[in-house]
């Protein structure tokens, strides 16, 4: 079994912008898993562990999804947490513009799958790109320093760029002692019909 993920994959220039400001925030946060700059990403599904039968349906899924979605843009801009900054869960960056047409991507994405029998999301997706995980919400309240707040809160303005989204990528994720380790299955380009 596979586990696997679909995504929109950053840009070198993105990855760059995205990567300088989580190495800024790490000294201020040791309560917080900081995602590697190598496995940013913007998820759509998360797929879980599948057989290569399964994958194979998810690419023609995607296939389908990519087909009826022309190539759009995004602008990646300010941080903010999931539920909130009290206790959160999740550190992100927003998507300020292009959300309609990612929106757009998902839902063909999850439809699409669904038509094969894989199972809906059970939650709201929103579209977001996470740079940060808070697994302990104890030592986030022990650890996490004012500068770090302080810094989320000021960049909560912040703007990280434009990227042009014009694939839809198939993710392996393999877990091992150094976290996850996220390779390209599959890269399917939107063209719309």
């Amino acid at each position: 079994m596979t586990r696997a993920f679909v995504a929109i994959c950053l840009d070198e220039s993105t990855r760059a912008t995205v990567a300088a400001e989580i190495e800024r925030l790490r000294p201020l946060g040791r309560a917080v898993a900081w995602v590697p700059p190598e496995n940013l990403h913007l998820t759509l599904k998360f797929l879980g562990g599948q057989s290569d039968e399964r994958l194979a349906e998810v690419v023609q899924a995607l296939e389908q999804a990519g087909s009826g979605q022309a190539p759009f843009a995004i602008r990646l801009h300010g941080l903010g947490a999931f539920p909130g900054m009290e206790h959160p869960r999740i550190l992100w960056i927003g998507v300020a513009e292009g959300v309609p047409a990612m929106r757009a991507l998902q839902s063909a994405v999850e439809s699409e799958l669904g038509r094969r029998g894989f199972a809906p999301e059970d939650r709201a997706w929103h579209a977001h790109l996470t740079i940060g995980r808070v697994f302990d919400p104890r030592r986030w309240r022990r650890d996490a320093s004012p500068a770090l707040r302080e810094s989320i809160a000021h960049a909560a303005t912040r703007d990280f760029g434009t990227l042009e989204v014009a694939r839809v990528v198939l993710m392996r994720s393999d877990l091992g002692r150094a976290g996850a380790r996220y390779s390209e299955l599959r890269s399917v380009g939107l063209a719309a019909e």
